[in-house]
């Protein structure tokens, strides 16, 4: 039997099965819901750049610097000796080299779930964060949680500040509620009620929208008031979307 895939995500010391980023979640349900063995290997924020130049996986972006930006997830592939990074790149790999598996993105809709993507990012995604960046910190391995907190505070300001218990918070959890019934409203709009973007059958877009919501549900705890009442939005429709994601939610 040939080698596994290796799959790089960052840990916690908190968080059950250890995983809890939403953009490497992306990756892992990707592999989960196609099927394919891997293995994770673990990397601590400070280290991912340097385990990224190690594998040979691209830069995901560029810093204010002017330098490379590495970020999680990676994947290597032993079979292809293919290093990748970014989780769209990634499932547009899988999709083209195990075309026997389910398909994440299918022909055609390339353009689609990339417009998505950025819809996504400008909506649901910058609602998420000033809720969900703030616990994760605490969740966080000491190496991780420096470096999470320096990169996130030089920014956008002390992390204790962002999502204060009381009506900043509860403002910040209208907001997202708001963001996720557009998306609702955008499954739901050719009338037959279907489950998913793309109808009864789980693609990309959907593996986005489930690996940010595990992101809550994963830090702040799957019994916690505001993940319990997140899965009550919209007629009880994410409860029962994310319903459909708890087979694929293992850490290989």
């Amino acid at each position: 039997m040939s080698e596994v895939i290796i799959f790089y995500d960052i840990p916690s010391r908190d968080v059950k099965d250890v995983a809890w980023s939403p953009n490497t979640w992306k990756t892992r349900f990707s592999l989960n819901y196609k099927g394919l063995p891997y293995r994770t290997v673990w990397v601590e924020y400070p280290d991912i750049a340097r385990v990224c130049r190690e594998i040979g996986a691209e830069p995901t972006s560029t810093s204010e610097d002017g330098s490379p930006y590495y970020t999680l997830p990676a994947i290597y592939d032993p079979s292809t000796k293919t290093a990748i990074s970014e989780s769209g790149k990634i499932a547009r790999y899988l999709d083209k080299a195990y075309p026997d598996t389910p398909v994440l993105i299918p022909s055609g809709t390339c353009a689609l779930h990339a417009a998505f993507q950025e819809v996504f990012l400008m909506t649901v995604q910058r609602r998420m964060q000033p809720l969900m960046l703030p616990p994760t910190n605490n969740i966080l391995n000491p190496p991780s949680e420096a470096y999470f907190r320096r990169t996130r505070e030089s920014k956008f300001g002390k992390l204790e500040d962002w999502s204060p218990p009381g009506p900043i918070r509860e403002k910040h959890q209208e907001d997202l509620r708001v963001e996720l019934t557009k998306v609702a409203v955008w499954m739901a709009s050719d009338g037959e009620g279907k489950p998913f973007f793309m109808g009864d059958t789980i693609h990309y877009a959907d593996i986005t929208i489930a690996g940010w919501l595990v992101w809550m549900k994963k830090v702040l705890g799957p019994e916690s008031q505001e993940w319990t009442r997140l899965k009550t939005w919209d007629d009880g429709k994410w409860g029962t979307f994310m319903q459909a994601f708890e087979k694929y939610e293992i850490v290989g």
